[in-house]
């Protein structure tokens, strides 16, 4: 059962298609998962199309190209002959080429951490992380917004315990010290639209690291 869901907000925007990519790729996840929230996007974008249908104040025209392409129907494009990562939910799939989160091309970035950048064509930053069972991820605030969506593992913090398929939706100014549970590496992926504010001892090179 997932517990902690996006805000309104930015299911709005991904229903509106007003999404960058990086922060489309996160909610498209999360709804492979939730059946919740799709429910609550298909309902947003049937009233959107409702909205156009009986709007004469700007009708849309008529399209004759190609449509542009579903995030959340990921799985037939280019890479579709690359087998997909069992692991993972099918938008991740489009991004990230590999059998199973073992054999993902992860980068160590120090405490027990990994990462893997996801390349997109927005200024969001997109990224798997790796975190041991049990590692405490040094406190630290947001600059912006940041969403993290657990696929695999759990964590917890103060605003409680994050399982699979659950996503973190943390504001500006928001400071926390997330703890990976016992047991299990907890994989995430997390979006940012800015840098991570550290605190503590050495926030300079722990700034550096993520």
């Amino acid at each position: 059962m997932i517990n902690h869901h996006p805000d309104g907000d930015i299911l709005l925007s991904y229903a509106a298609g007003a999404l960058g990519e990086s922060w489309s790729i996160a909610i498209a996840s999360h709804l492979a998962f939730c059946d919740e929230c799709r429910r609550s996007v298909e309902l947003l974008e049937d009233l959107g199309g409702h909205m156009l249908d009986t709007s004469s104040l700007n009708p849309v025209p008529e399209f004759h190209g190609d449509l542009p392409l579903d995030i959340a129907n990921f799985g037939s494009g280019s890479k579709a002959s690359v087998k997909l990562n069992k692991d993972l939910p099918t938008p991740l799939n489009e991004y990230v080429v590999a059998e199973d989160i073992s054999s993902i091309n992860w980068r160590y970035i120090g405490g027990g951490v990994h990462e893997h950048v996801i390349e997109t064509a927005d200024d969001g930053c997109a990224r798997l992380l790796k975190i041991p069972g049990g590692r405490v991820v040094p406190e630290h605030g947001h600059h912006g917004r940041e969403l993290t969506l657990v696929l695999q593992g759990s964590f917890g913090d103060h605003n409680g315990e994050f399982f699979a398929g659950d996503v973190a939706d943390i504001s500006d100014g928001v400071v926390h010290k997330p703890v990976a549970n016992a047991g299990t590496d907890c994989i995430c992926l997390a979006v940012t639209d800015a840098p991570l504010k550290f605190s503590g001892i050495i926030p300079n090179l722990v700034q550096r690291l993520f």
